[in-house]
């Protein structure tokens, strides 16, 4: 799983003589002086945690009722997979259809805008940390290997039969010895209990590694998938993956697996009018008046991942384009006033005005 890490671009820029900040959609094309910006759009980040479970069938399984009155032994190899969790994360990307540039001009207290490397707005007059995502630790563990635990005459042994008769008297004897070290019946006693603990671990080893020869190796892996999401509008039961016994997690046109749904719901949606909605006419009209800064007031979503047995996740996140684009009047930065402002990289939103 990869993740982006954002980081700072500090632009510098001069303060010269009397006026007012200026905004303006940005053109394509059209070099101004100034500093470009770009409000963020709202991705979701899926993070999927899956268990692949194996069971091989060990050398011996014929031979595990006769020697260890083990019943339960199964001789066929198999393989399933879960979800063991789902969870989601928030990211923000620049929005090329909100993008802007400030002007300076005479007695603007706009000193400094800060950005992300791709141009999303992090602060004016002040100093921002990025989002920055936390790193998924794993842990490998290391398999046992039965063959690292079998004696000299268990490896000479003529036949598969013979092999298991004295692995398992191996493994009888293996006990004997755990038992008369716990009483204390031991011909040679540890001196003390951190000995004693080590000879138990040790012998604990031996006897797990040399049962598996005879009742299987069950193995479980942990697997992680990433998948990213634009939530453009509210969707229901769409099929987000699927799960499939032999291969995992898989695409959602690969009809091999099982669907998992997901469900996004708009908990801020806009009042419904027939006029289609243009924020060209809305920026245009703001640019008349002494406008400085676009900022967005996210609206929240509600997801839901699920199949037809559980649901795996059930939450609401902020997301930007579920919101509104709105201004800040350049009033706040004139008058000998400077504010610090830092802006959220994720939904675009205020976090502090100083």
């Amino acid at each position: 799983m990869k993740n982006k890490v954002f980081s700072l671009l500090l632009l510098a820029c001069p303060v010269v003589a009397s006026a007012q900040v200026q905004v303006s959609p940005y053109n394509p094309g059209v070099t101004a002086e100034g500093v470009t910006y770009c409000l963020p759009t709202t991705q979701i980040r899926v993070t999927v945690t899956a268990n692949r479970h194996t069971y091989t069938p060990g050398e011996f399984f014929r031979y595990a009722e006769r020697y260890l009155r083990l019943t339960d032994v199964s001789n066929s190899p198999e393989e399933s997979w879960s979800i063991q969790d789902v969870s989601i994360e928030p990211v923000g990307v620049p929005d090329p259809s909100n993008m802007f540039t400030i002007r300076y001009s005479d007695k603007s207290t706009v000193q400094n805008v800060q950005l992300t490397p791709d141009g999303i707005l992090l602060a004016i007059n002040a100093t921002a940390a990025p989002a920055t995502p936390q790193p998924h630790a794993t842990v490998a563990r290391k398999r046992l290997n039965p063959q690292d635990y079998m004696t000299e005459e268990i490896m000479m042994a003529g036949s598969t039969a013979k092999m298991a008769e004295l692995t398992a008297k191996e493994i009888f004897a293996i006990r004997e010895s755990k038992n008369a070290l716990t009483r204390g019946q031991a011909d040679f006693m540890p001196t003390d209990g951190e000995q004693l603990r080590i000879m138990l671990e040790n012998l604990e080893t031996q006897e797990q590694a040399l049962t598996l020869l005879f009742t299987g190796v069950v193995e479980d892996e942990t697997h992680t998938y990433t998948m990213v999401l634009q939530p453009d509008k509210p969707v229901k039961q769409q099929v987000l993956m699927r799960l499939s016994n032999k291969l995992g997690v898989v695409d959602a046109s690969n009809l091999a697996g099982s669907p998992v749904f997901l469900d996004i719901e708009n908990l801020n949606p806009a009042p419904e009018t027939d006029a289609p909605q243009d924020n060209s006419v809305k920026f245009a009209k703001n640019l008349k008046k002494p406008t400085s800064l676009y900022y967005r007031v996210p609206g929240k979503a509600s997801i839901r991942i699920y199949d037809g047995r559980k649901t795996y996740l059930d939450e609401s996140i902020p997301v930007s384009q579920f919101g509104s684009v709105e201004v800040l009047s350049s009033t706040i930065f004139s008058k000998g006033a400077a504010p610090k402002i830092v802006f959220d990289s994720t939904t675009g939103a205020i976090l502090d005005i100083k």
